[in-house]
């Protein structure tokens, strides 16, 4: 009798494990593609419709006005740009000034095929 019990244990164990691995990895949550997906648009806003351009998307259209449509929305609070700390920052960027030992002209050319060039000076002759 004892065996039987650690059995139905062991397999309401099995069963709960399989269930919260569906619940966490495999189901999605409603909420987040509620969050993610966007608001239905009417088939009269619908852009590529126009005569002559014979639209092979219409769906793509749509996704791309609704995303579009979602960005018109977007509010940003401008007040950091107005704070005493944001006005207080500086610009500490260093300019960086080649060497002359970069490298190769080319580097994706084969080794030996790179043509250096060296100017030479002409000094004028001493009398």
């Amino acid at each position: 009798m004892t065996s039987i019990i650690k059995n139905i244990i062991i397999l309401a164990g099995v069963a709960a494990a399989l269930v919260l691995v569906y619940v966490f990895f495999i189901s999605k949550d409603k909420t987040e593609t509620a969050l993610i997906s966007p608001a239905p648009i009417p088939v009269s806003t619908q852009i590529g419709v126009s005569a002559g351009t014979g639209n092979q998307n219409p769906k793509l259209s749509q996704d791309f006005l609704s995303l579009l449509l979602n960005v018109k929305g977007i509010k940003l609070n401008d007040s950091i740009l107005t704070d005493s700390a944001f006005g207080a920052l500086h610009d500490s960027s260093i300019l960086l000034t080649p060497d002359g030992t970069e490298g190769r002209p080319n580097p994706f050319a084969p080794v030996g095929s790179d043509i250096i060039i060296i100017p030479t000076i002409k000094l004028p002759a001493e009398n």
